[in-house]
């Protein structure tokens, strides 16, 4: 069985706000194990934030807040991830069993995205 669940953007200290899915689903793909189920468990990182906004520039996020905190974004991507893992385990959260990162799976993301276009667009 299958369990995505879309993680934190690592771009700042998580709060208990922040927690709450994850916890939650951390019971759930328990429960599923305890009922005999074989649990593949994934939660991305999002490491990279593109916004826009009707009548607004794009913004990178991570981007932003990265010059903020003098550091390179992938630095600070590090960093928030770290502390968002000892945030979990102190709320003894199990791992997932995958955690992929947004920006490592930028070409599959792109294919997606093609395909998706390439079917919604009438055939003349």
């Amino acid at each position: 069985m299958g369990l995505y669940v879309c993680g934190p953007t690592v771009s700042g200290e998580s709060h208990l706000g922040h927690a709450r899915p994850y916890i939650t689903f951390d019971v759930v793909q328990r429960y599923l194990k305890h009922l005999g189920y074989k649990v593949r468990y994934v939660r991305n990182i999002t490491d990279a934030g593109h916004f826009e906004e009707e009548g607004r520039a794009a913004e990178d996020k991570v981007s932003e807040k990265a010059k903020l905190e003098k550091l390179e974004p992938m630095e600070m991507v590090h960093k928030y991830t770290t502390l968002f893992h000892k945030g979990m385990n102190l709320f003894n959260c199990e791992d997932p069993s995958i955690e992929p990162t947004a920006t490592g799976h930028i070409i599959e993301q792109i294919t997606m995205i093609e395909d998706i276009m390439a079917k919604a667009m009438p055939t003349r």
